[in-house]
């Protein structure tokens, strides 16, 4: 097996947690592979940090341009490095940029695309795997082909410290890079610029037990104690119209791995489960006893919402302003 190179991201020429995230799972192969990690990160000219999670070299393309996502570009700069460098392997995350950018790459390269990739292994080969059927069966899959491009999931992946020389190189993108056709000119912020639940320390979620959308207000004043939360929501609630898309944590929405997720009238359907268990600290509060979310939970409240949470979020104020 060749060596990796892991593609990574940025916003406003941040390094974004994500990119971390596949640093870390690229150099936990490369190492049970006695292989090395490039990181190629477009649109900012930084990276020089990012040996301490794993990066031998890291490419930068710091091109302004480039500072907002341009599939075609992009495409043809990981193509690019990937041919030049002879790797064998690219990893990157299964975002919003990831899900347009890895079919491009795994297109151009004319290799398989594994996507959303929860685990990684090397066993006389490449294993990768990843949840089917709604969370409830895992898939395995042994890589037979020489090449192929991954896109890992966000938030699985718990970034870890290996220290590398991570020595940039600044290189430029190809001369046919750019697609007349389409262009991002501008990325469109929510007119509420809430903390986004895939990045926040605290994740405080809703469910169907909130009986309707304005007991909401409960759980944003408790995200609102704690200081560093996002508030969350289950499917059903989304698809009854009371949150947005953006909030739902699950199979379907987003996964998450804060600190501490507390989890407000939610039975802990499968499908909920694979979207948070991977989270330092679960808190349930339920008045049914018999509900699936009390079996991963650290720490269960079985009673009524409607009296814990605000008590709950009045003791966070006492605690906070202490």
């Amino acid at each position: 097996m060749g060596a990796i190179l892991a593609v990574l991201e940025q916003r406003a020429g941040k390094v974004r947690r994500v990119s971390l995230e596949v640093l870390t799972a690229a150099r936990k192969l490369a190492d049970a592979t006695g292989t090395g990690v490039d990181a190629v990160l477009i649109g900012a000219s930084g990276g020089g940090d990012l040996g301490t999670f794993g990066a031998d070299r890291v490419f930068t393309v710091g091109d302004d341009r480039l500072a907002l996502y341009q599939g075609a570009a992009y495409a043809a700069i990981v193509v690019e490095r990937m041919k030049s460098g002879g790797y064998s392997t690219v990893v990157l995350g299964a975002t919003t940029l990831g899900r347009d950018l890895a079919p491009r790459i795994a297109a151009r390269l004319a290799v398989p695309l594994l996507a959303d990739v929860t685990a990684m292994d090397h066993q006389d080969g490449l294993v990768v795997s990843r949840p089917v059927y709604s969370g409830k069966a895992l898939y395995r899959l042994k890589v037979t082909a020489p090449a192929c491009v991954i896109s890992v999931r966000p938030n699985v992946f718990t970034p870890v410290e290996s220290r590398k020389a991570g020595t940039v190189t600044a290189i430029t993108a190809p001369t046919d890079a750019d697609d007349p056709r389409q262009r991002t000119v501008r990325i469109k912020e929510p007119e509420r610029a809430a903390l986004d639940v895939s990045e926040a320390a605290v994740v405080v979620s809703g469910g169907r037990g909130l009986r309707d959308p304005a007991s909401f207000k409960m759980l944003e004043e408790l995200a609102a104690a704690f200081g560093n939360a996002a508030v969350g929501a289950s499917r059903a609630v989304v698809d009854a119209g009371w949150r947005p898309h953006g909030e739902q944590v699950g199979q379907t929405g987003k996964t998450v791995s804060p600190s501490l997720y507390i989890a407000v009238g939610i039975s802990g359907a499968i499908q909920h489960l694979a979207g948070m268990r991977t989270a330092k600290v679960i808190v349930a509060i339920n008045k049914d006893k018999d509900a699936p979310i009390f079996k991963i939970a650290d720490y269960g409240i079985l009673g009524d919402l409607f009296e814990i949470v605000p008590k709950l979020t009045e003791e966070i104020k006492r605690i906070r302003a202490s």
